[in-house]
């Protein structure tokens, strides 16, 4: 009978040495590793502390960053304030010698004769060197020109606007002057003043009457002669009472006519002409109506 014990009973040899044993006598040693690196974390939790107390000097920092920021803004704004500053001074200069111009060419247009530079200098109160810049510059314009005798005198540039603007002025003035046809049972005009001389720039014939003035547009005579004319001077007063003429620019042709004031820049007269004699109150009173109607019309 076989009295060999199967491996692993009551009568088999034990095993060589297990090395179970052995690691698990490693294993206190390991352990007794962690308390050690347990201990570490104090240390390193230790640290936090600094690290944030360094964050306030941070936030300084911050501040600080947003101060210099808010100086920037304030160097910007005030850089910007300047440039508004410099803008505004050169818009008034620029105004101012706008001005300065356009009162030139009135004082040349009021002066027949022309005028030199000295006496435009003194009329507009400035010196000589920024009336010379003026006309430079209405000269090339073609608003100024100056003669062989030097005088400055209106450029072909002015009778050119003029003709442009004087179809808006007819324009304006046809209502009332058709009303005024009609009721003075007469040749109804507007005249302007252009280069020293009276000029018809539009004129309507009435419709009802056999027989009227053929008063053509265009025609020009002096001031200072004809019941148009003359209320253009008696207007450069501000009188605006009608006046009556008799003859004065054609034998057999009475006239009546009154200013048109309160229009800046614009020197006019609205009037009748008839061959037959007018009565001067009562076409006076509708022609002194037609000024003022034809004034708020282009005012």
């Amino acid at each position: 009978m076989d009295t060999t014990a199967s491996p692993g009973g009551p009568g088999h040899p034990a095993d060589p040495a297990d090395p179970r044993p052995g690691a698990d006598a490693t294993r206190p040693g390991a352990d007794a590793t962690r308390p050690g690196t347990d201990a570490t974390r104090p240390g390193t939790d230790a640290t936090r502390p600094g690290t944030d107390a360094t964050r306030p000097g941070t936030d300084a920092t911050r501040v600080g960053a947003d101060a210099t920021r808010s100086r920037a803004d304030a160097a910007r704004a005030g850089t910007d304030a300047a440039r508004s500053g410099t803008d505004a001074a050169r818009g008034g200069e620029t105004a101012q010698t706008l001005d300065r111009g356009l009162r030139l060419l009135h004082l040349v247009a009021d002066a027949p004769a022309g005028l030199t530079v000295t006496e435009a200098a003194n009329r507009l109160g400035i010196g000589r060197a920024a009336v010379y810049r003026l006309v430079g510059a209405l000269t090339g314009h073609g608003m100024l020109r100056r003669g062989d005798d030097g005088r400055l005198r209106l450029g072909v540039g002015v009778l050119h606007l003029a003709r442009r603007a004087q179809p808006l002025l007819a324009e304006g003035a046809l209502p009332a002057l058709r009303r005024l046809a009609e009721q003075a049972g007469a040749t109804a005009h507007l005249t302007v003043v252009e280069a020293g001389e009276g000029v018809a720039l539009a004129v309507v014939e009435p419709s009802w009457t056999s027989f009227h003035v053929a008063y053509r547009t265009g025609a020009r005579h002096p001031l200072d002669r004809g019941a148009a004319g003359r209320a253009i001077l008696a207007g450069r007063t501000g009188d605006p009472a009608p006046v009556s003429s008799a003859g004065e620019l054609q034998s057999g042709a009475y006239g009546v006519a009154a200013p048109v004031l309160g229009v800046t820049g614009l020197e006019a007269s609205v009037g009748v002409v008839s061959l037959a004699p007018l009565a001067t109150e009562v076409i006076g009173a509708q022609v002194t109506a037609a000024a003022q109607a034809i004034a708020t019309a282009l005012a």
